[in-house]
């Protein structure tokens, strides 16, 4: 399929589950059992984006874990936030920004953003986000992706080049 065809280029594949596709365990091992965990000689990553409450539940952490999918911590108005970190890597999409925001998020939003990342890429976790399964794997360095995804799209990047800045800081 030519995905390979990026080499190190290539990040994290996500995998978007409609509204409507709801928790059904055995179900959903199913789906991860067929993630190719490399291809061609390179390592895959999968990033997993629920939207239905029902994975709101310890045991989709634990299969996601069981098979080092992540789950992506998703800040949206009406999507479920699950911030278990689950995988190698920490996969964030910022989807309350505003397009009457030139940062697509307020100042403190931002700041307060860039310090979950800091401290997730140091191994952390972010006391102030939800986790199902009461717990936080072991601390060990990780890469983190953020990514603003807003109603009009037209201040992302602005908001992405704002928070990277505000990381590196």
């Amino acid at each position: 399929q030519g995905i390979t065809e990026l080499g190190d280029r290539l990040g994290p594949i996500l995998w978007q589950f409609m509204p409507t596709k709801k928790f059904e365990a055995e179900d959903f091992e199913d789906f991860l059992k067929l993630l190719p965990k490399e291809r061609d000689g390179l390592a895959l990553q999968h990033a997993i984006e629920v939207r239905h409450p029902s994975f709101l539940d310890p045991e989709f952490v634990a299969l996601a874990r069981k098979y080092g999918a992540t789950i992506v911590c998703a800040d949206h108005p009406e999507y479920p936030m699950i911030a278990d970190v689950t995988g190698d890597f920490v996969y964030a999409r910022l989807q309350k920004g505003e397009d009457g925001n030139p940062h697509c998020y307020p100042e403190a939003g931002l700041k307060e953003w860039a310090d979950k990342l800091k401290l997730w890429s140091k191994g952390g976790a972010p006391d102030d986000l939800p986790l199902l399964a009461g717990d936080a794997p072991e601390a060990e360095p990780r890469d983190v992706y953020a990514f603003f995804i807003t109603g009009g799209k037209v201040r992302a990047p602005a908001g992405a080049q704002k928070l990277q800045g505000l990381v590196d800081k």
